[in-house]
């Protein structure tokens, strides 16, 4: 009997669902789990970014924007990126404005990977940068970080993955899903690496702002780097803009110009309201931005305090909003203890398996929720591996 997938490719048939969406679907909707599943932040977006919307849609601003995204939020994006973390930008070449940063992950891959070209990807890391790896001709290699190293990225790890056909290094800290972040220290002898190996590198900054000890180190800032680094950051978890989707990259004019051709061809431009609220974000809502990392800052503290008292042992993450425990004391795999914590306890977080080489015997929770929230899901785990394990 014919069907539809009968002309599905083999690439897409074979590509696995997102292992965060099979644990947040299964809580959507249902009042009795508590969901640390996905990382969206429980703020509203700004009070004055709303306005800012109200106020565009008001005056019938819903028609598309260049390509390249609105100048106005365009030349804020490099000021705010040159006065944060010291990386300067010439707006009108070298800062595409795109569909979220997710968007702008597959542009860059795009015009980058050729068919059998190597991308490293460090892991535990976010899953979406090895499927779209793969829907590009790429390969993705993961090099492993681990516990023992605070699951920070290192110079023998890099060394011992690079190939001949080594072409991209994706990077992503702080760190989804464990929260680790590097200084520039750390970052020092990967540029020497990245530098002697020809290597680009995809910077996924978009937790940047989510520092909590220390300032956030750019790659792109590090001597040497701004040329051969396409920085990826937007506005969805710093200003809680998640459903607007804007992001941004920045990098070299010839590379912006190569993915905004691909960009040009398929989502065009990110959405108007969506990029007015970004170009207030930046000029009014600071304040609004530090309160939300400082309650975020709050919630971790107490958080992981909370899974080290019930046994879970687990680094302190120094940046995003997740907690990474182990949960190799429990004798349980990560898929088997997420998927018992969800039907049992009604507490959704993700199996640390679903993020690639050394996620298994981990779960990830996302502590961008209310600390109610927080503390009820800590009672909960309790109270279940008191009298389930």
């Amino acid at each position: 009997m014919l069907t539809t997938s009968t002309w599905v490719t083999p690439l897409v048939r074979d590509l696995p669902p997102s292992g965060i969406r099979k644990f947040f679907n299964a809580a959507e909707g249902n009042k009795e789990i508590i969901s640390l599943g996905v990382g969206e932040p429980d703020f509203a977006t700004p009070k004055a970014a709303r306005e800012a919307c109200i106020r565009a849609l008001e005056r019938g601003r819903t028609m598309y924007t260049p390509n390249e995204g609105l100048m106005e939020l365009r030349e804020e994006i490099a000021a705010y990126l040159d006065k944060s973390f010291g990386v300067r930008y010439e707006p009108a070449k070298e800062v595409l404005v795109t569909v979220g940063g997710s968007e702008a992950i597959d542009l860059a891959m795009r015009a980058l990977l050729e068919p059998g070209d190597e991308m490293i990807i460090p892991v535990p890391g976010y899953i979406a940068y090895a499927p779209i790896c793969k829907l590009n001709g790429g390969v993705p290699v993961e090099l492993e970080m681990t516990a023992a190293q605070s699951f920070k990225l290192t110079a023998d790890a890099l060394r011992q993955a690079i190939t001949p056909r080594s072409k991209v290094l994706f990077v992503n800290f702080p760190s989804n899903p464990t929260g680790a972040v590097m200084s520039y220290e750390d970052w020092l002898p990967i540029t020497k690496l990245v530098e002697e190996h020809n290597l680009i590198v995809l910077s996924d900054e978009i937790y940047a702002e989510l520092t909590y000890e220390g300032k956030h180190v750019s790659f792109a800032s590090l001597p040497g780097m701004k040329e051969r680094t396409v920085v990826i950051s937007g506005f969805s978890k710093a200003f809680a803009m998640t459903g607007m989707r804007v992001g941004y990259a920045c990098g070299g004019q010839e590379l912006i110009a190569a993915m905004t051709k691909i960009h040009q061809y398929t989502a065009l431009c990110a959405p108007i309201v969506g990029q007015v609220a970004a170009i207030e974000c930046l000029r009014s809502c600071m304040e609004d931005k530090d309160e939300m990392v400082e309650a975020f800052n709050q919630r971790r503290r107490m958080f992981v305090k909370g899974l080290s008292e019930l046994g879970l042992t687990c680094r302190d993450p120094q940046g995003a909003f997740y907690a990474f425990p182990s949960i190799a004391a429990t004798g349980l795999g990560s898929e088997q203890f997420a998927t018992r914590l969800l039907q049992e306890a009604k507490v959704a977080a993700v199996p640390g398996s679903v993020f690639g080489r050394g996620g298994e015997g981990f779960i990830r929770c996302s502590y961008a929720s209310s600390t109610s929230n927080l503390s009820e899901a800590l009672e909960r785990i309790g109270r279940w591996m008191r009298t389930a394990m």
